[in-house]
């Protein structure tokens, strides 16, 4: 189903294939920490594809996927073919998608060509012939991405009451948890 002109969509960057094999079989993408953008929480992601993907299908986006949630992990728990990798241990994103869909038509990068990430909308993405047409133009538009963002910066924060476990807890514990003394 393709993403309505309200969605809130985030440009990631693909540097390689194996990346997008992780996407399309596993059902998900990850982010460094250090390098995320400020708001995960969208409704989907499109794919840019960096030069590794050959001359047809470099500096381009052809796929987007709905976001599902996200969980913070290290990079050797996505990876665990890669234990000794220098950034084993760095926390990263592991953003869970829906199933991958095609654009009805990719999206070329033009003179862009080196971005990490970009928000945009539903509409635009759909009516977007360059990777320039992603971007909001006026103010109206500005400010209509900016209450988006900070809407969903504030749901990803929050949590409810209601979502946490009810655990009876024995108050012995909490006092060697919290060092209290319970003594009179």
């Amino acid at each position: 189903m393709p993403p309505a002109e309200t969605d809130l969509i985030l440009v990631a960057y693909l540097p390689a294939p194996r990346d997008w094999e992780i996407v399309r079989v596993l059902g998900w993408y990850r982010i460094p920490l250090r390098h995320a953008p400020k708001v995960i929480e969208v409704d989907y992601l499109a794919f840019y594809q960096g030069a590794a993907f050959g001359e047809e299908h470099r500096w381009r986006i052809e796929y987007i996927a709905p976001v599902r949630g996200h969980e913070l992990t290290t990079r050797a728990a996505l990876l665990r073919d890669e234990p000794h990798h220098p950034r084993a241990h760095e926390e990263y994103y592991k953003v869970q998608l829906g199933a991958p869909e095609r654009l009805p038509a990719p999206i070329p990068a033009g003179r862009w060509k080196r971005i990490t990430f970009l928000y945009t909308t539903g509409e635009r993405l759909l009516s977007a012939r360059s990777l320039a047409d992603l971007t909001v133009r006026d103010e109206e538009e500005r400010q209509v991405l900016w209450r988006s963002l900070r809407d969903r910066a504030i749901q990803g924060s929050s949590y409810r009451a209601e979502d946490l476990p009810e655990v009876p807890l024995d108050p012995a514990l909490l006092a060697l948890l919290g060092g209290m003394d319970l003594q009179p």
